[in-house]
């Protein structure tokens, strides 16, 4: 098989394991708040567990990056997702026996599978043509469409069968994590053949006496003074933080209107955003560039949010807001990703990309975190003034770097 009927095949069996993968992840993030509220009966900690499944995927990322750069793409995928079941079977025994520490714990080593649908993308990346690598990631990433449409339908349905059968309220649909997760890893492992960071040549088996922490500060000394990389993490970072502080208490926010069943149906056309259009994102970032497709990303992202605080309390106003927060997240995320794997050279790119979702994902995690205790002190619409306040960063640190990297270019022509 040549290298572009690989690359085929290994967008085919990503985008198949992706589409499983985020349906059991939504399912189990569309209810994990109201679960734990459920359990401890504050809206000030509820967002813990959230944040924790945020944090296990950030904590996991280098590590799954650092066995993907010795064993290939394949056993650091699947590795992931072997945990994420395991986190799920935990969460399931926490929510019916009503312990909330345990739920906890379940929810950190559920987001560990997380950590490999985030890694899905850069193994489309691996042996994409550099005008395509954008619309490459776009179309892993567009599948976690199905997971915006099935993961919190069928968490809805399967809370109610899950009521009816005596099992406590919001428990059921973590079943659907484990299913989700289950499949997406038999896919990787049984499919990932050959293994396209293998074909690409970015396999080093010698990577194995490294130490994930170690990789992490070499990685950040490449990328340090690297302006390009820095705006490419910065990016994704910053729109992960604002996505994840609006979302999380976004089910909380509507129950306190009395619509909480209502909550899936936005969290789905939030996560509709985040996914449905990749695959156009893709092209327009191959097209027009990643700076302008940033820049782009930063203004639907403040629209969505500014939206949220304007709306107060209107049912069609949150679906908006909440689809434009998603929409502005995949232009970062979808563009940053490019412009990350293009930044650095290739024998980096592994370690780069695994620093990138650790610092995305503790930025997630942070904001998951507090989010519960800022509506609770503050209210809802601060966390959507935050959230803007975080598109605005990365607005200006694309307009400042792409005149910078222009009036550099001009220098080297004119000289």
């Amino acid at each position: 098989m040549n290298r572009q009927g690989v690359q085929r095949r290994t967008i085919g069996v990503l985008m198949t394991a992706s589409a499983f993968g985020y349906s059991g992840f939504i399912a189990v993030v569309a209810v994990m708040a109201l679960l734990a509220s459920e359990i401890v009966d504050s809206d000030g900690l509820a967002g813990i567990p959230v944040a924790a499944g945020t944090l296990g995927a950030a904590i996991a990322s280098a590590p799954l990056a650092l066995r993907s750069k010795r064993r290939g793409r394949r056993r650091g995928i699947w590795l992931g997702y072997l945990i994420g079941v395991i986190g799920a079977g935990v969460a399931v025994i926490a929510g019916i026996g009503g312990v909330f520490w345990l739920l906890v714990l379940g929810a950190a080593a559920f987001g560990v599978g997380n950590a490999s649908n985030l890694q899905n993308r850069f193994g489309a990346a691996d042996l994409a043509d550099d005008d395509r690598r954008a619309r490459s990631i776009a179309l892993v990433v567009w599948v976690g469409t199905i997971g915006a449409v099935l993961g919190p339908a069928a968490a809805l349905w399967i809370n109610r069968v899950g009521m009816d059968a005596g099992i406590d309220e919001w428990v059921s649909p973590l079943f659907l994590g484990i299913v989700g997760f289950s499949i997406a890893g038999l896919v990787v492992s049984v499919f990932l053949r050959p293994d396209p960071l293998e074909v690409a040549g970015g396999v080093e088996p010698d990577a194995a006496g490294r130490n994930p922490l170690r990789g992490m500060k070499h990685s950040w000394r490449v990328i340090r003074p690297n302006s390009m990389a820095l705006l490419a993490i910065g990016a994704m970072a910053l729109s992960q933080m604002a996505m994840v502080a609006v979302m999380t208490m976004t089910p909380l926010h509507m129950k306190d209107y009395g619509h909480a069943e209502l909550s899936t149906l936005v969290i789905a056309a939030h996560v509709l955003g985040m996914f449905g259009l990749a695959p156009l994102i893709g092209r327009w970032a191959d097209r027009h560039g990643r700076m302008r497709a940033l820049q782009v990303g930063a203004v639907i992202l403040s629209v969505g949010t500014i939206s949220s605080v304007v709306a107060g309390y209107v049912p069609a106003l949150m679906f908006l807001g909440l689809f434009l927060l998603g929409l502005g997240w995949n232009f970062a995320f979808i563009a940053g990703s490019a412009l990350l794997t293009e930044s650095v050279p290739a024998a980096e790119r592994v370690g780069a990309q695994g620093l990138s979702d650790v610092l995305m994902g503790l930025l997630g995690a942070t904001a998951a975190f507090s989010s519960g205790f800022v509506k609770s002190a503050v209210g809802f619409h601060w966390l959507a003034n935050f959230a803007t306040v975080a598109a605005v960063l990365i607005f200006f640190g694309a307009v400042v770097i792409a005149r910078s990297s222009k009036e550099v270019a001009e220098a080297t022509a004119s000289g």
